[in-house]
């Protein structure tokens, strides 16, 4: 793998999941929100728009969300291709704030969705006419005195293209009894997370992160705050590690990805619906401890690698997007591997956390209970000579791919 794709890594592949919602905010709240199957449109700092009772919506993002390709969009007419055809749309675009907006009824309808207008919760729904399988992701199963353990890959952050699941996915979390995840994202008190991100990823003795970072990697942080329409400074009370996933989740958004649309927070919800236990695997003590933990030349390395790259994050996200929903199980582990660069990395991001992870694993099949659990953590910790499912089978278990 490439240096270029680990500037999406904390926030994609492994256990960024909550630092999204305990970072600075970045991104205003929709005065309307949209649905496509069921998952709301994030659009971070562009949102839908209601004009003469119309609804507008930002044009390169509703399309991802529907799975449209653009093609072309001027002189009053949009061109995209839908399911493999080349389509004109007649809608008129407007052009706000340097933002191509269009009808969402007309877009949401041209891609084969039925477009309805919920007035309680003030929510566009556009339902697809066509039931989609969704990608094959990553799932194994472990079976052990009674005891069937489902091991789910996940992507921390994703769009609507990833849903609904592969039927395999929800069979599976349907005969579960528990919810296993690295940590309940849902449970935790946001101003209590905040507060533990400030104690452990700012700066408490005076000092800023200009004194600890070159002059070069402050300047090229500061240019790109500038163009993202933030001050220079914006950042300057975090340490490198807060400021590195900040900048990646500010990309990744731009890019129509989200925590909220994540593997993780789908069946946590649904859990949730079912009223099923959810056990943490870890604690956002310990994962913002870990990336505290890292070395000063390691942060910075990291957060230099993220604005070197910072405009092909999005590039980056969409490959390992492809990865998840083709289920490429030798991409992943080139993936996995190209971790290794760094011992430090390696070690404290998979190497310790995937022989804790493992143990836990392990209790689960031993249990006297005979119950089924459905284990979700970041795709990155399965393959791999320390990852989960070769530390699983040097236990003796028999682990299959689904």
């Amino acid at each position: 793998m490439s240096r270029k794709k680990k500037t999406a890594l904390l926030s994609v592949a492994l256990s960024a999941t909550m630092l999204a919602s305990a970072f600075p905010a970045i991104a205003a709240p929709a005065t309307l929100d949209v649905e496509v199957n069921g998952k709301k449109i994030e659009f971070a700092s562009n949102a839908p728009i209601a004009q003469d009772g119309t609804t507008f919506v930002p044009l390169e993002s509703t399309s991802k969300a529907l799975n449209l390709s653009l093609q072309d969009a001027k002189n009053g007419t949009i061109t995209a291709v839908i399911d493999g055809k080349q389509v004109t749309l007649q809608a008129k675009p407007k052009t706000i704030g340097g933002v191509t907006y269009v009808p969402v009824r007309i877009i949401g309808e041209a891609a084969g969705y039925e477009v309805r207008w919920d007035a309680a919760s003030r929510t566009i729904e556009l339902t697809s006419k066509i039931v989609k399988e969704g990608g094959k992701g990553f799932l194994w199963e472990v079976k052990n005195g009674g005891n069937t353990i489902y091991l789910v890959g996940s992507m921390h952050i994703a769009d609507d293209s990833f849903y609904p699941l592969h039927p395999s996915f929800e069979e599976a979390f349907a005969e579960s009894d528990y919810l296993a995840v690295e940590v309940d994202i849902t449970s935790a008190n946001e101003s209590d997370v905040q507060k533990l991100v400030e104690k452990l990823g700012s700066y408490q003795d005076g000092t800023t992160l200009k004194d600890h970072i070159s002059a070069e990697t402050y300047k090229q942080l500061g240019e790109i705050l500038v163009k993202n329409n933030l001050k220079a400074d914006a950042l300057d009370k975090f340490k490198p590690w807060v400021v590195e996933t900040t900048i990646a989740t500010l990309k990744s958004m731009e890019a129509g990805y989200q925590s909220t649309v994540g593997i993780d927070l789908h069946f946590i919800q649904k859990a949730m619906e079912r009223k099923i236990p959810v056990i943490e695997l870890e604690t956002y003590e310990s994962q913002l401890t870990m990336f505290n933990s890292f070395s000063k030349d390691l942060q910075e390395a990291n957060l230099k690698t993220t604005l070197d790259n910072f405009e092909l994050v999005d590039e980056s996200v969409d490959q390992m997007a492809d990865m998840w929903k083709k289920g490429d199980d030798a991409a992943l582990l080139k993936f996995t591997e190209s971790m290794s660069v760094n011992e430090e990395y390696r070690k404290a991001m998979l190497d310790d956390r995937n022989i804790a992870m493992a143990a836990k694993i392990d209790g689960f099949l031993k249990g006297t209970e005979k119950a089924e659990y459905f284990v979700v953590v970041g795709a990155a910790h399965y393959l791999g000579d320390t990852g989960i499912v070769k530390l699983l089978q040097d236990k003796g278990y028999t682990v299959t791919r689904k």
